[in-house]
């Protein structure tokens, strides 16, 4: 039944109750991207699973392409949850899985947007990560690029690029420098290179999750409040967050480049002593207890006592008689 409407329609809404069933169909009227979301969104429950097949105007060997969303929102039965991913196998085989251009399995309605999956086929256009070897020769290649030196960029072809803050970043990080403030988030302005101010709003660790962007990189300095071994403590602490592959090639390479320059301007020009720097891609990672064991580390001081090696098991050297020194006198 399904594929018979695969050239009339433009979404199909396929339900679970005991059975998979077509639920709702919608027509094809403009192009694909021109009434995504007017089509999509209105097909999905909130606490309700469900899945969607979208027709692209794309075609393959097998007719038109489509794109498979599986909605299970956070919020839904248990149950109902189980039943959609253990049938989600069975639909695509059925529906046929060479017409499936893409795929995208989504907990909020932000991934099901249009938003969201072209966010997604910028993620899956992206190379791979690279080792920490291929980026450190990356990098090299990148910043010997630079090649106008003069007495301001000198140091500039071995640090990365050196983006100027903008004047209300300085600002911002002199009250954070005087402890007026405790948290400053900045972002480059790649199209005017500047590093820019974003926010100085204050912030305590459990904020700290939600100040990072889950689609754009940022650096943050925070000034963590703790007690360690009974002394109370005012730790800077960089974090330099970059979500991974949401970001364009070009906004990586940028934000990977200033960060040094940045780091070595604060701490050598604005006298801000920086405990620790950190790189995350995901906020959940901000902690108090990870947070703690950065900045205070374990130290693994025990050393195992050197242990004796035993002999030949099961031998014995041969016993060795020892005669005593005859007296003197006897020789005589």
């Amino acid at each position: 039944m399904i594929k018979a409407l695969l050239k009339l329609v433009r979404g199909l809404h396929i339900c679970l109750t005991e059975q998979l069933t077509l639920g709702t169909t919608r027509k094809a009227s403009k192009k694909w991207d021109q009434e995504y979301d007017s089509l999509v969104l209105p097909l999905i429950e909130d606490d309700m699973p469900c899945y969607i097949l979208y027709r692209l105007d794309s075609t393959n060997n097998q007719g038109f392409e489509w794109v498979f969303l599986a909605w299970s929102p956070d919020n839904s039965i248990v149950r109902q949850k189980m039943l959609y991913a253990a049938t989600r196998a069975t639909l695509k085989k059925e529906f046929g899985g060479g017409h499936i251009k893409d795929e995208i399995f989504a907990t909020t309605k932000d991934d099901l947007n249009l938003s969201g999956y072209r966010k997604y086929l910028t993620s899956q256009a992206a190379p791979l990560p690279l080792t920490a070897a291929e980026e450190e020769l990356r990098q090299i290649k990148l910043n010997e690029v630079k090649t106008d030196i003069g007495s301001e960029t000198k140091q500039q072809t071995l640090q990365g690029v050196a983006f100027p803050l903008h004047q209300d970043a300085v600002a911002a990080l002199e009250r954070y420098r005087d402890k007026k403030i405790n948290y400053v988030q900045l972002q480059v302005d790649a199209e005017q290179e500047l590093i820019r101010l974003c926010s100085t709003e204050p912030t305590e660790v459990k904020d700290l999750p939600m100040r990072i962007p889950t689609d754009s990189a940022r650096y943050h300095f925070f000034l963590y409040k703790h007690s360690h071994e009974g002394d109370y403590l005012e730790s800077t602490v960089f974090i330099y967050s970059m979500p991974g592959y949401k970001c364009s090639i070009r906004e990586r390479m940028l934000y990977s480049s200033c960060k040094n320059p940045l780091v070595d301007m604060v701490e050598n020009k604005l006298q801000i002593e920086i405990e620790k720097k950190l790189e995350i891609d995901n906020g959940d990672e901000l902690t108090s207890d990870f947070l703690y064991e950065e900045v205070h580390p374990k130290q693994h001081v025990h050393k195992q006592a050197f242990a004796k090696p035993k002999g030949p098991s099961g031998k014995k050297g041969g016993r060795r008689i020892t005669r005593p020194p005859a007296d003197r006198d006897e020789e005589d």
